[in-house]
Formats: structure tokens, C-alpha cells, sequence
């Protein structure tokens, strides 16, 4: 997986973040749905990455960490 999924993962889980929290507001509590909501998407688009192309965990957890925090770090300066 290249840094473009995981930039578009940590993007689109800071965007589910302000839909579950109902704010686009700096805060802890957003951070850590962003982060949790990052790698939930990071973990989404790797396990259809197995499935199809049949790759492993050498691929798998790098992308969920790194859309996490790169969730995490875009929740904070929204």
C-alpha cells in the first residue's frame, strides 16, 4: 500500500469523526474518534486488499497505523 491510501484513509476517517461527534471542533474526544475511525477505514481498505489481491499483514497493519494517526493529527488542526 502506498502513503496516498493512507492519507486518504486518515482523511476520510477525520471526516467520519465530525459526523459522529456532530462538530468540526478541536478536542480530544474528536481526536480519538478520528484516530479509531482512521484506522477502521486504514483496516476496511486492507482487508479488501487481501481478499482480492491476497496480501498479508506485512501490508495490512503499516496502512491501519498510519491512517490512524493520520487521522488523529487531522482532527487537530481543523
Amino acid at each position: 500500500m502506498t502513503i496516498n491510501k493512507a492519507l486518504t484513509c486518515g482523511v476520510a476517517g477525520n471526516e467520519i469523526s465530525k459526523s459522529i461527534t456532530g462538530t468540526s471542533e478541536v478536542s480530544a474526544s474528536r481526536t480519538v474518534v478520528a484516530t479509531g475511525s482512521g484506522a477502521a477505514v486504514g483496516a476496511l481498505v486492507s482487508s479488501t486488499a487481501v481478499i482480492s489481491l491476497g496480501i498479508s499483514a506485512p501490508v495490512t497493519v503499516p496502512l491501519v497505523i498510519a491512517s490512524g494517526v493520520i487521522a488523529g493529527i487531522a482532527s487537530l488542526f481543523d
